[in-house]
């Protein structure tokens, strides 16, 4: 016999395997995130999920200022059946995984207040050719990465379940878009330190479930980025140096899984998926502001000197022409 939806849902647990599945309820219409359709949690799930994510985030050196975390209420129709529907897929999943269906609570990182907006209406019911990238509970960041500051200097993320049952580990760069064999159901980057967990696309409808939006500030412990208000940030832009040139010279000085994040965020603005702000406010996230403008300053710097040598200036009024000379 199914088991009925629960009038209130399950609590926030944060454990990590947690494969009870949980009564979210869901969004009524139309319009934006608002009291009116995400009522705040209460006190004890509220502490636990900011203090898994402050804590995720001080151990890459970035300090999080939690705004607000807001549950989503589920009170349409529609959002009811979405929740029955991952609670049918959790169980058969068990029943295919020796009673395992590997449930978690994990990150999503949201390019917009829109999207997140949209997400809480509609589900996940857009295009993801690749499938969705998620980050563990414990572990935000690249999450974070993804995330883009808003005009209130706001981040947002969902909190999500997600039917993860039997995992296969997925390259970085690797452009599968769906599990390899019926013996798998998700992706992981690693098995031993999970940085990203991927639910292909055919399955987002039934294998995911948007529970919680948490909105924060970000400034870093190590002064590699400062998001701040009140026209304090520091914004760097790179109109003098080519994004192709700017990712050849980031290839020397970040690890790998850092790269192939720029190069697809990059890829997405050629492809008009996202815009030259959301693409700039990603590579400020991942680099940090202090080597961008060091690396944009380098660049413009040797082009000057390039030019000089060619037009056969005068150095001392070229340099002081130059803005990045000190």
């Amino acid at each position: 016999m199914e088991r009925p939806i629960q009038d209130s849902p399950e609590r926030f647990t944060g454990d990590d395997d947690d494969s009870a599945v949980s009564d979210c309820e869901s969004v009524a219409s139309g319009g934006h995130v608002s009291e009116r359709h995400i009522r705040k949690t209460d006190g004890a799930d509220m502490n636990l999920i900011r203090t898994r994510f402050v804590c995720g985030l001080s151990t890459q050196g970035l300090k999080a200022d939690v705004v607000s975390i807001q549950r989503n209420p589920c009170s349409s129709v529609m959002a009811q059946a979405r929740i029955q529907s991952f609670q049918i897929f959790a169980r058969a999943v068990a029943k295919l995984r020796g009673g395992n269906a590997n449930v978690k609570h994990v990150w999503y990182g949201a390019s917009s207040k829109e999207e997140i907006d949209d997400i809480i209406q509609h589900g996940f019911g857009h295009a993801h050719s690749n499938g969705l990238r998620f980050s563990p509970n414990d572990s935000p960041l690249e999450s974070v990465k993804s995330s883009v500051v808003d005009k209130d200097g706001l981040r947002h993320l969902l909190l999500c379940r997600v039917i993860l049952g039997k995992m296969e580990v997925v390259a970085a760069d690797s452009e599968q878009c769906r599990s390899s064999s019926e013996e798998y159901d998700s992706g992981v980057d690693s098995f031993s330190s999970p940085k990203e967990y991927i639910v292909w696309s055919n399955r987002i409808n039934t294998h995911v479930l948007p529970e919680y939006v948490l909105s924060f500030k970000l400034a870093s412990n190590k002064g590699h980025e400062k998001v701040g208000v009140g026209g304090q940030s520091m914004r760097p832009s790179s109109p003098w140096m080519p994004f192709t040139v700017l990712i050849s010279v980031l290839s020397k000085m970040l690890p790998p899984s850092d790269i192939v994040f720029i190069a697809k965020f990059h890829k997405e603005y050629r492809e008009k998926k996202i815009t030259r702000h959301e693409l700039t406010q990603k590579v400020r996230l991942i680099v940090g502001d202090k080597l961008l403008v060091s690396v944009i300053k380098s660049f413009r710097a040797k082009k000057m000197l390039a030019s000089f040598k060619q037009t056969g200036g005068q150095p001392a009024a070229w340099m002081d022409n130059c803005p990045y000379i000190q």
